[in-house]
């Protein structure tokens, strides 16, 4: 059984910052592609910053690009998401979302969080 765990939401004034952390457990085998999503009301879900298969090249949504920063602890297995100079238009559930493969399932399987709430005040 794999799980994502998101932390780190809240609420926060404009210009300010947050940290989301999302840990993956389970009996893992490998963790391949890893990346945010957000979810404003009335909106689809979009991506906001992710690693590709690999781990080594990242990509943004150009609405976040110079102020939001994703990194990785393989070691702890956990996605981060460094969140800087915040908009009220950021406002969103942010998602954790995995490619992961278990002895189970090695080819892998998209795994999500259950959502952290950011709200982001004008």
């Amino acid at each position: 059984q794999v799980q994502l765990v998101e932390s780190g939401g809240g609420l926060v004034q404009a210009g300010g910052s947050l940290r989301l952390s999302c840990a993956a457990s389970g009996s893992i085998l490998a963790i391949n592609a890893m990346g945010w999503y957000r979810q404003a009301p009335g909106k689809q879900r979009e991506l906001v910053a992710g690693f590709t298969s690999g781990g080594r090249t990242t990509n943004y949504a150009d609405s976040v690009k110079g102020r939001f920063t994703i990194s990785r602890d393989n070691a702890k297995r956990t996605l981060y998401l460094q969140m800087n100079s915040l908009k009220a238009e950021d406002t969103a559930v942010y998602y954790c979302s995995s490619s992961i493969s278990t002895w189970g399932d090695p080819r892998g399987s998209v795994y999500w969080g259950q959502g952290t709430q950011v709200t982001v005040s004008s």
